[in-house]
């Protein structure tokens, strides 16, 4: 058996220093990933590591983030308000 992650998904041991080329190439892994659409807490979990870590390695690498998903609560309002 391989020690390489499947599907080449990235297994990084929880609370480990991750730093200088081994970073680079999580952040490129990363962001390609997350503008094809994978969520930063799909990611959070792929990799297991925090949120948080996941969130602030996309900022390093000059990501534009998404907003938030779900409900939007100011379009129902404005609906609301219309009628």
């Amino acid at each position: 058996m391989s020690d390489r992650p499947a599907q080449g998904k990235a297994v990084l041991g929880k609370g480990t220093r991750v730093t200088g080329k081994s970073r680079d190439r999580l952040q490129t892994q990363l962001k390609k990933q997350y503008e094809a659409g994978a969520s930063i807490r799909s990611l959070a979990r792929d990799t297991g590591r925090s949120y948080g870590f996941i969130h602030n390695v996309l900022v390093e690498s000059h990501v534009q983030l998404r907003s938030r998903g779900g409900a939007n609560r100011r379009k129902a309002a404005a609906k609301a308000g219309s009628k």
